[in-house]
């Protein structure tokens, strides 16, 4: 495993994350793929066993069972100082009041049932999952700040929205000496690349970490397409972000499993790949449920792509709608 410092910090991370999104129990009905306990703690242990320090979860994850499960998992596995913890705030599984969101009051309960699930006394990145149109964002600035000068966190994060929104949540932390954003989980792989018009080149200026989400594609980019996994046939939000496009984006399917015939390794390494030499990428999020699976995402570390194959990937890319991102319409919270 390599590792890297996570943007502008002295934060060691290894260069693949570890996303517990499949942890869960199927039958809460959020994630019918998600996997049990025992079985995420073998995922767990894998990844410990590989070299991953750097694991990513979320308050909504299956209502709160991927938290569990993975802090468990941790607690049996691993010292808590040699790992990093990262989870979120924004969504809940209820649509009363102050429960979701970014309110000052949301933010406070959440944290502190993020860290009983997980059974720690503090997290090490806590990231924002959406903007909130409806709280200011100066409440939302000084409430993460002060859950760092509590000891609750030890670095911010955000995901998933406009370049603009992020650059003014940073602009408001420096002039009211707030603790700013370190990282930016986005939605980035070789079919999605939409980013790379002003959310990437701010983060590239600013020295923040980029920690890509979907960097597979929800599995296109292992295989030409289809697939007959249980997620595959069930995961409708990845069915919505990238079936309109299929026709369009199995050209450069095609050439990511050309190169993984000329390198004679798995597609996901190839695409994995790709991502890893951006510059401004810190650690893609493997979402990986079968501990198999993990070994061939980190062999990706080490497989160098030429300047040649990086632009033989790249160039067939057109542009696509925006997805990841809320707008005013998408939030719909009780207030």
């Amino acid at each position: 495993m390599k590792y890297t410092k996570l943007g502008h910090t002295g934060l060691d991370v290894s260069r693949i994350c570890l996303g517990t999104m499949g942890f869960g129990r199927p039958e809460a009905g959020m994630f019918p793929w998600a996997i049990n306990e025992q079985k995420s703690e073998e995922v767990v242990a894998q990844a410990l066993d590989l070299g991953i320090n750097f694991f990513d979860t979320a308050n909504i994850y299956s209502h709160g069972d991927s938290e569990r499960y993975l802090g468990a998992a941790l607690k049996k596995l691993a010292p808590r100082d040699q790992v990093v913890v990262a989870t979120k705030v924004f969504y809940t599984p209820t649509d009363e009041p102050n429960q979701h969101g970014l309110s000052r009051k949301a933010i406070m309960t959440q944290i502190d049932q993020s860290l009983t699930r997980l059974g720690m006394d503090y997290i090490d990145l806590y990231i924002i999952h959406r903007w909130d149109y409806q709280t200011p964002i100066e409440e939302t600035m000084e409430a993460l700040h002060d859950l760092v000068k509590a000891g609750k966190v030890r670095y911010l994060g955000a995901s998933a929205m406009f370049a603009w929104q992020f650059e003014q949540a940073q602009n408001i932390a420096e002039k009211h000496n707030w603790t700013k954003f370190v990282s930016m989980q986005n939605h980035y792989n070789l079919l999605y690349r939409e980013d790379e018009r002003e959310m990437i080149p701010y983060c590239q200026d600013q020295d923040i970490a980029l920690t890509p989400y979907s960097p597979l594609a929800s599995g296109r980019l292992t295989r030409q397409w289809s697939g007959d996994t249980l997620r595959y046939k069930t995961d409708k939000p990845a069915q919505e972000k990238y079936d309109a496009d299929k026709e369009k984006d199995m050209p450069i399917i095609k050439r990511v499993g050309e190169l993984a015939a000329k390198y004679n390794v798995p597609q996901a390494q190839i695409a994995l790949a790709w991502l890893l030499h951006k510059p401004q990428v810190a650690a893609p999020i493997i979402g990986a449920t079968n501990p198999n699976h993990l070994k061939s995402s980190v062999d990706a570390v080490n497989l160098d792509l030429s300047t040649e194959d990086l632009h033989y990937l790249e160039q067939l890319y057109t542009p696509h709608r925006v997805v990841g991102p809320l707008t005013p319409a998408d939030q719909n919270f009780t207030r």
